[in-house]
């Protein structure tokens, strides 16, 4: 998971907003919350890989933080207001074929 706060108050920080934004999409991450992105790997070596390719793209200002988790504890996660993502709902359906 990966969690952001990037300052938007001129033109060039919200060009600098939008591109890390685009990367995390384009890295295969999805948008749980605003500024809140998470993505699925499988293993140690994927979490290693997406993480420095995380750091690649990070932004000079603001705060950025990275939290691995696993299935299980994601899988856990308590939805107090609102509802799951598309891909949320996908990866349930998903997963009970598999199990």
């Amino acid at each position: 998971m990966v969690f952001f706060d990037l300052p938007v108050v001129s033109k060039e920080d919200r060009t600098i907003y939008a591109r890390f934004r685009k990367f995390l999409i384009e890295d295969g991450y999805d948008m749980l919350q605003f500024s809140v992105y998470c993505r699925i790997v499988n293993g140690e070596d994927s979490v290693d890989k997406h993480l420095n390719r995380l750091k690649k793209a990070l932004p000079p200002k603001g705060s950025v933080r990275f939290l691995q988790i696993t299935d299980k504890q994601y899988a856990a996660m308590k939805i107090l207001v609102g509802t799951r993502t598309k891909k949320e709902k996908t990866l349930d359906s998903r997963q009970t074929l598999l199990f």
